[in-house]
């Protein structure tokens, strides 16, 4: 009698068991829906630095702007959504991301092995090339390979700061390209490796800064918007908006605006 209780009671139990795993499993695929959360609330939740021109930074206004602003904006038009921006230092960033804290990055960020094992990105929707800046009085440095044992200002965690680490320089942290700049302008930092892109463009509002670009990497780069693993649906979605935006015009609009020619050939 007390075997056949025991057995009722197990089976009893094992059913409980599986009926709350079940609804475990259930909450936790539509928990991770990042698509339908996007949906349902009406925004996407967009990860930027707001201080990286002209990507994403404040106007003469304060009005949060720039190329990835507009690109974010539009895929998130498509998908029928408005975009929100956070804003955060770019060392920060995938924490954030991580954190759920937005669904998306929008901040140039290049597409490398190591980042794709863990995050999922889009199409890609910039191509750009790794410069390396110094001070006009610098005459020391005329190659990447100059750069070891000097002092070079770079966002830790960027793809800028590994070549940097890779040709021996020493890594000066900044918060972004304008700090690093600052660093050079002052002679605090030797050099920096960054983005062909906003070099130009600090250039052409800045055109006496004495700045300029020593050497070109010969490996041109690209950058998507970046996604936790959770969030194949929603990129499937951000996938066909870029590649609308792409095919209809938008996004040589976009890029003549800022760049003054298509940035992803």
């Amino acid at each position: 009698m007390l075997s056949l209780v025991f057995v009722v009671a197990a089976c009893g139990s094992n059913d409980g068991d599986n009926a709350k795993n079940n609804k475990n499993n259930e909450e936790t695929k539509s928990g991770n829906d990042v698509l339908a959360k996007v949906k349902k609330e009406g925004k996407l939740v967009v990860g930027t630095e707001g201080t990286y021109p002209p990507f994403t930074f404040h106007d003469d206004k304060g009005k949060l702007t720039g190329f990835d602003v507009e690109v974010a904006e539009e895929v998130a038009k498509r998908l029928g959504v408005k975009a929100q921006f956070l804003e955060t230092q770019w060392d920060a960033i995938f924490g954030g991301l991580d954190a759920k804290r937005f669904d998306m990055i929008a901040n140039q960020v290049g597409i490398k092995p190591e980042r794709e094992e863990k995050y999922l990105f889009s199409i890609p929707y910039i191509t750009s090339t790794a410069v390396l800046i110094a001070h006009n009085d610098n005459d020391k440095v005329k190659s990447f390979d100059d750069m070891k044992g000097l002092k070079s200002a770079q966002s830790m965690t960027s793809n800028y700061a590994d070549i940097a680490r890779e040709h021996g320089a020493e890594i000066v942290s900044v918060e972004g390209f304008n700090q690093a700049i600052e660093l050079i302008n002052s002679k605090r930092a030797d050099v920096t490796v960054n983005d062909n892109l906003s070099f130009l463009d600090f250039k052409k509002k800045r055109p006496d800064a004495k700045v300029k670009i020593v050497a070109t990497s010969g490996n041109a780069s690209k950058s998507g918007l970046m996604f936790r693993k959770d969030s194949e649906s929603l990129v499937k979605e951000v996938d066909k908006a870029l590649e609308e935006i792409i095919k209809d015009g938008t996004y040589d609009k976009i890029s003549e605006k800022w760049f003054g020619e298509n940035v992803l050939e």
